[in-house]
């Protein structure tokens, strides 16, 4: 397999990757065959992934600019992935101009390609650390540079607490980020769940079984299970809902029943 030259020499091309598997579903351009052919996998039982992916996305930008009307400047979003149009900072450095932000991800695509498209911008930067280490975020130099934890933040878990396994005790994780937030803070997350997926639990699993053979276990969790997440935080109208639910741009009936997929919420701390 041919290596491009955006690849970074330090990966193996060969072993498929949750966000440019992610960025394929997006129709972006930074992925492998091997990630291509993980995703058509993994479509074969659930073929609404790319549907999902853009309610994720659309949920973002709605809380993004939430977030920014509600007064913050600050954004720190954890398991960022590979950069697409309309990602956190453009969408919070339009709304708020000076804006600054922070991504976080563990994959050296997604830390390179994010540091490309940030080239020139002061007011964003991005980390290399693991949500599962919270102190590897928190001490990280861009953290440090960027982000004032006296200050309200915007903490984003988008479409990344459902790849932390059990064992890694991910609710631990997003309470030692919590408890470093100031108050006023928000936290914006997704999670899939196969409650709204409208196919049997049974075809959904042979997506699941997909992640695992890739050593990515994707972690179904139920709305209760989710709304754990956000102890310690008030959780902002509407609460837990469905992607499309959240205080929506377009009518939700208008959606496409994959979108439905899995839940959203926005928190504040006291």
């Amino acid at each position: 397999m041919e290596r491009p030259a955006w690849a970074p020499l330090s990966i193996d091309i060969s072993v498929p990757s949750v966000s440019r598997i992610y960025d394929f579903y997006l129709g972006g351009s930074h992925n492998f065959e091997v990630d291509r052919e993980a995703a058509r996998k993994a479509m074969e039982f659930m073929p609404g992934l790319p549907k999902i992916m853009q309610a994720n996305r659309a949920f973002m930008r709605r809380a993004v600019r939430y977030a920014a009307g509600e007064g913050i400047t600050q954004f720190l979003d954890v398991g960022s992935g590979i950069p697409t149009f309309g990602n956190v900072h453009e969408v919070a450095q339009s709304a708020s101009p000076g804006a600054r932000v922070v991504y976080v991800d563990h994959d050296p695509v997604a830390v390179a390609h994010s540091q490309a498209v940030l080239e020139g911008n002061e007011d964003a930067g991005v980390a290399a650390a693991d949500l599962r280490k919270p102190r590897e975020i928190l001490d990280s130099d861009e953290v440090r540079r960027l982000i004032d934890l006296n200050r309200p933040v915007a903490l984003l878990l988008v479409a990344i607490l459902h790849f932390v396994e059990d064992a890694d005790d991910p609710y631990e994780a997003v309470a030692r980020l919590r408890d470093e937030l100031a108050p006023g803070s928000l936290l914006i997350l997704t999670h899939a769940s196969y409650e709204g997926i409208p196919l049997p639990p049974e075809r959904a699993a042979g997506t699941v079984d997909v992640y695992k053979d890739i050593r990515n276990p994707l972690i179904m969790r139920s709305r209760d299970e989710i709304a754990r997440f956000f102890e310690g935080y008030d959780m902002v109208e509407p609460g837990l809902v469905p992607m499309p639910h959240w205080r929506p741009d377009t009518a939700p009936q208008d959606e496409d029943p994959y979108a439905f997929s899995g839940f959203a919420g926005v928190g504040r701390t006291a």
